[in-house]
């Protein structure tokens, strides 16, 4: 019974986030960027957690290394997050689950752990995923390539990086590491988004409206809803095995497969449909060793 309770924990943080682009675009559509709605969730978790465990800064100032989990953690969220609310969900998504091909690739640079044939078979399968996926056709308007497909790729690449550095620092207390993940998501979001504002075109990355609108109020439920997914997450995979979790977690791309297609975010032709087959296919082979 306890793993299905954890099995479901885990699922709960892959729908969280498998649904987080529609209210990233409210958000947006409120007049709060993507970048800054990052920005300003991940503040509020900060202040949550230093309130509840003080001692994560005196753990998190003491392990140098953590700055590096800080910035991988920062640029996934900076990537999928400003991805997911610009673009075709599916596709950003899908780019942004290459993620276990990243994984091999830094484990082979990092660790020296040379990848088996049957590794690369995984990544050939990823790779023609990939390509399929992004591959203009008659129900894409947009360039094969463009800034929301980067952003799912950089934010796939950074959560490679996050799991390796979760996993070089498996002994630092969570809430350690739970502060630096926050840190960064905050920290990299709203700098790149002050940056964007003050040194770009006007409006490109507006500052959120200075009125106390229902902006505000929808931002602080996000900030338990992804709080209680975060946790929820710690909950479930404490209590899995790594390929276990790993493969519930591949249940977030059917979140967003199906939710952006029902309300029209997506586009779903069979070249997607099959690319994404691949993509989800690799990863899951990769996480069931």
């Amino acid at each position: 019974m306890s793993s299905f309770w954890a099995i479901l924990a885990v699922a709960f943080n892959a729908f969280a986030w498998g649904v987080a682009w529609y209210p990233f675009r409210m958000l947006n559509d409120m007049g709060v960027h993507a970048l800054w709605a990052t920005a300003l969730i991940y503040s509020l978790a900060v202040l949550v957690l230093t309130a509840l465990k003080p001692q994560a800064w005196r753990i998190f100032t003491k392990h140098p290394g953590l700055w590096a989990l800080c910035a991988a953690s920062g640029l996934t969220n900076l990537g999928f997050n400003w991805g997911i609310a610009i673009g075709d969900v599916v596709r950003v998504v899908l780019c942004f689950y290459l993620m276990p091909l990243w994984s091999l690739l830094l484990a082979w640079a990092w660790f020296g752990d040379k990848p088996s044939k049957a590794a690369w078979v995984q990544v050939v399968l990823a790779l023609v995923g990939m390509v399929m996926v992004l591959w203009p056709n008659e129900k894409v308007e947009s360039v094969a390539f463009g800034l929301p497909e980067a952003l799912g790729l950089l934010g796939g690449l950074s959560f490679a990086f996050t799991n390796l550095m979760l996993n070089r620092y498996a002994s630092v207390a969570s809430e350690g590491r739970s502060l630096a993940m926050f840190v960064g998501g905050a920290a990299f979001s709203g700098f790149i988004a002050t940056a964007l504002n003050l040194g770009g075109p006007v409006g490109l990355v507006g500052f959120p409206p200075l009125s106390f609108g229902s902006w505000v109020g929808w931002l602080l439920a996000l900030a338990v809803f992804y709080l209680s997914a975060n946790l929820s997450l710690q909950y479930g995979a404490g209590r899995l095995i790594p390929r276990v979790t790993a493969l519930v977690l591949l249940s977030e791309v059917v979140f967003a497969a199906g939710s952006s297609w029902l309300l029209g975010a997506a586009s779903m032709s069979p070249q997607v449909l099959l690319g994404g087959a691949l993509i989800v296919g690799a990863a899951a082979l990769a996480a069931s060793k």
